[in-house]
Order: C-alpha cells, then sequence, then structure tokens
C-alpha cells in the first residue's frame, strides 16, 4: 500500500506528525521511520506563494503529487480555535484548485490532536465534512489525540481500529480502479440525447450539467400543490 501522511504539526518534534506516523504503520505494517511523512510546515511559504501566483513551487508541487498518486491519505492536524489549522486548510485548498478530483473516491483516515479532550468533536464538524466536500471515502473512525492521551491503551485501541479500516478500504479498492491512475469509466449518453452523462473516476461520481434536463421551478413548485 501507497500510504501517505499530511501533517500540519509546526512544533519540532511534532505530536501531531508521532500520530500521523502511528496510523500509518498500523495500518502498513512500516517502521515509523520508513513512513511517507508531508510536513505542511516545510511548505508553508510555498503555499502562500501559490494563492497568489497560482503556480505552486517544486517541492509544493511534488507533495500533491504525493497525496494524488496515493492508494490512501492519512491527514493530521493540531486543533486552532475549535477547527483545523489555517495552513492545513490552505494545502487542500490549493490541491483542489490544482485538481479537483485529486481525492475523489480515495481513502482518507482524518486525525487531530489537541490539549483538551474537549476539541474531540473537530473529527466531526470540520474535517469530516471537508473532507467529504472533497468526495474523499472518510474512515469511518476518526482519532483524536489530546495531551493526556498518550502512552493510553485507549488511544493504541482507536489507532488500531482506524489503521485497520484504512487498509480494508485501500485494500478493497482495485488497483486499477484507484484515484490517479487514469482509469475512470464513461456511462450513460454521449450527451446528444438530453440525459445527464454519468462519469466515473476513481469510485467517484458526477452528473454533468445539461440545460435541456432542468425543469423550471414554477413547474416544480405547481406540482407540489395539491390538486383541487
Amino acid at each position: 500500500m501507497n500510504i501517505v501522511v499530511v501533517s500540519a504539526g509546526l512544533s519540532v518534534p511534532s505530536s501531531t506528525r508521532l500520530l500521523g506516523e502511528r496510523l500509518a504503520a498500523a495500518a502498513t505494517g512500516q517502521a515509523p521511520s520508513d513512513v511517507p511523512v508531508i510536513e505542511l510546515r516545510d511548505l508553508a511559504v510555498d503555499i502562500a506563494h501559490n494563492f497568489t501566483s497560482g503556480f505552486p513551487a517544486p517541492a509544493l508541487s511534488a507533495a500533491m503529487d504525493a497525496v494524488t498518486g496515493a492508494d490512501g491519505v492519512i491527514v493530521v492536524t493540531p486543533v486552532f480555535s475549535a477547527s483545523y489549522s489555517g495552513l492545513f486548510k490552505s494545502f487542500f485548498d490549493v490541491l483542489g484548485v490544482r485538481d479537483r478530483e485529486a481525492l475523489a473516491g480515495k481513502p482518507v483516515l482524518i486525525a487531530a490532536t489537541g490539549g483538551t479532550p474537549r476539541h474531540s468533536l473537530v473529527l466531526e464538524h470540520a474535517l469530516r465534512p471537508l473532507f467529504a466536500h472533497l468526495r474523499a471515502v472518510v474512515v469511518p473512525t476518526g482519532v483524536y489525540a489530546a495531551s493526556q492521551d498518550w502512552g493510553d491503551k485507549g488511544l493504541d485501541a482507536r489507532i488500531d481500529r482506524a489503521a485497520g479500516e484504512l487498509a480494508a478500504l485501500v485494500g478493497a479498492l482495485p488497483a486499477a480502479a484507484r484515484p490517479g491512475t487514469g482509469n475512470g469509466t464513461v456511462d450513460g449518453t454521449d450527451g446528444t440525447g438530453g440525459d445527464a452523462v454519468r462519469v466515473t473516476r476513481g469510485g467517484a461520481v458526477d452528473d454533468k450539467f445539461d440545460a435541456r434536463n432542468v425543469v423550471p421551478f414554477e413547474e416544480q413548485l405547481a406540482a407540489l400543490r395539491p390538486v383541487g
């Protein structure tokens, strides 16, 4: 499995990176030192320049290529103001501008670190909606690690469960259909008959807009009114 960790930790050493490495090691069976990790801290200037210039620097481009080409991604952010960090969001913003299909159909394990357990719901109210919007396949179990969780067996159990779910999702997706392989398929009509075209890319589905299929709002409203 080609699993990539995206860490938005700012300190050195970073508990955010440590959590990402432990998740990846549990999912792949590799030693933590062998896990590929993208440190967003090192790309902060390149990300800012990408917003203003529209072009990624080589290091940022390589990081985005690694995420796009991975079989699965582990994303870890520290909690800032009850949400993910701005650096974390900015990376996925520039990735989406470059390739809006980059995460479509790709298994993604979400994780976060914080100083208090009270921020644990950041996984559900911030990270999961973000990656659902990017059309990733979000692993059911997210992992949050507060300062007091390190060394606790409960964190170990959550890591093992989430890593197992990620490995199962990656293993269930045939190699030919994995995102980034360019093996998407198209079914439906070619658009000449006025029907929407169903396009699948790595398991994601798009409905191409066709104005001929649009029912005016007034007609839709009239259909809801009781007869007589």
